[in-house]
């Protein structure tokens, strides 16, 4: 399965951030979505931003990295320094690693699985997300969806449909954040329009995918998987 980490980066010095990223760069698993070389705007964007990973310096002139990492919930955490003392500090907030400068790129691919491994750790184990529906915000457990679709109404809001038959209208919502929340293994999807669970797939052709789900005519439901798709989906069923 391809799976990339969306990673934030943050050093105050700009020769080192941008050895950094260059570093980053050569890690196909890794995607650079924004480096920053000052604390306040790091802080002043971060909650408008998606990502999953964030590798930081911890000796940094307004606040240090330690100090911005206490403020990353549920984010993973990568520190780089070149000093030791900060280790056990560093540990103490569960970072997936701590990495000496100067940095090497083998030692960085090294940390960067680790987090790949945490992630999709974390994914599997997680039952629910908080999602905003018409109704307000709801708790959709992943187990319960069967397929989520752009609405017909509004492109921004999706159409999950539960194995009850019960539709919900999810708000403004991408299929990128959405992927981005839903167990990677369990989750596919197939075309601009629909993402489905991977149990509800019966058997398949080229561009045809019959699921165990019936239509408004009571007919086995039948969806379309794109040229786009295809491969991620094969992934997925493993073929």
């Amino acid at each position: 399965m391809n799976t990339k980490l969306k990673c934030l980066l943050l050093d105050d010095e700009l020769p080192g951030l941008t050895y950094l990223k260059m570093l980053c760069e050569h890690i196909p698993e890794l995607e650079v979505v924004k480096a920053f070389n000052r604390t306040d705007l790091f802080l002043s964007e971060i909650d408008k931003i998606d990502f999953d990973l964030c590798i930081l310096d911890i000796e940094m002139t307004r606040m240090n990295g330690v100090e911005i990492a206490r403020l990353l919930k549920d984010k993973l955490i990568i520190f780089t320094t070149a000093h030791k003392e900060y280790a056990a500090e560093a540990f103490d907030l569960d970072a997936i690693d701590y990495i000496r400068k100067p940095i090497q790129l083998e030692r960085l691919q090294k940390a960067i699985s680790k987090a790949l491994k945490h992630h999709s750790t974390v994914k599997h184990k997680r039952k629910f997300t908080h999602l905003n529906t018409d109704k307000g915000k709801s708790i959709l457990y992943f187990d319960q969806i069967c397929i989520i679709k752009t609405s017909n109404i509004d492109s921004r809001d999706k159409e999950a449909l539960l194995r009850d038959g019960t539709k919900i209208q999810l708000k403004n919502i991408s299929f990128e954040k959405l992927i981005s929340l839903l167990p990677p293994f369990d989750f596919c999807q197939i075309n601009k329009r629909e993402v489905i669970a991977v149990d509800i797939v019966n058997y398949f052709y080229f561009d045809q995918i019959t699921t165990t789900l019936k239509d408004e005519n009571n007919q086995m439901l039948i969806l379309y998987l794109t040229e786009v798709y295809r491969k991620n989906f094969l992934e997925k069923v493993r073929i």
